[in-house]
C-alpha cells in the first residue's frame, strides 16, 4: 500500500466533481462515493479474462476539510487488488506442499522436484509483476489526479 497527501485550496464537493467529470469522461473507471468526504476508484473489467490486465490497483481516497483555513486535505492511498494477492499467495504456498508432499511420498524423483520448484518460480514471477504494475498504476494514477486536480 502506497499513501500520498497533499493539500488544496477547494472545496471537497468541487474536487470530487472534477474526479467524476474526468473519469466518465475518460471511461472505463468505477468511481464511488461513499460519503461527501471519501472516495474510491478503478479500472473497470469488461470480460472477465481482464481481470489479469486491467483491475490490480484499487484507489482510495478521503477528504479533510479546514474551514478556517479554507484548506481541503486529500489523502489517497493506492492498494493492490485483494484476488492478485490471493493468487500469489496460492501459487506460493501451492508449489511449497507440492514440493514438501513429494519429498515426503516419494523416492526423491527429480522430476516431481522440477514440476514442484516451477510452480513456486511461477509464483515469484507473478509476484514481481505484480508488483511492477501496481507501482507503474500508481504513477499513472498520481499524473491522472495531478492533471485533474491542479495540484
Amino acid at each position: 500500500m502506497k499513501n500520498w497527501n497533499f493539500k488544496l485550496k477547494k472545496p471537497p464537493k468541487e474536487v470530487i466533481e472534477k474526479l467524476t467529470s474526468k473519469l466518465n469522461s475518460i471511461g472505463g473507471f468505477s468511481f464511488k462515493t461513499k460519503n461527501t468526504n471519501t472516495f474510491s476508484f478503478r479500472k473497470r473489467i469488461l470480460y472477465p479474462w481482464y481481470y489479469a490486465f486491467q483491475n490490480w490497483t484499487v484507489v482510495n481516497g478521503e477528504f479533510i476539510e479546514n474551514n478556517v483555513e479554507n484548506i481541503t486535505e486529500v489523502k489517497i492511498s493506492f492498494k493492490q487488488h485483494f484476488l492478485i494477492k490471493l493468487i500469489i499467495v496460492t501459487h506460493l504456498i501451492l508449489g511449497l506442499g507440492l514440493v514438501l508432499g513429494l519429498f515426503l511420498a516419494t523416492d526423491n524423483q527429480s522430476l516431481t522436484y522440477i514440476l514442484g520448484g516451477l510452480v513456486i518460480a511461477f509464483g515469484i514471477i507473478i509476484w514481481i509483476t505484480a508488483t511492477r504494475k501496481f507501482n507503474n498504476d500508481s504513477k499513472k494514477y498520481k499524473v491522472l489526479i495531478t492533471k485533474t486536480l491542479g495540484v
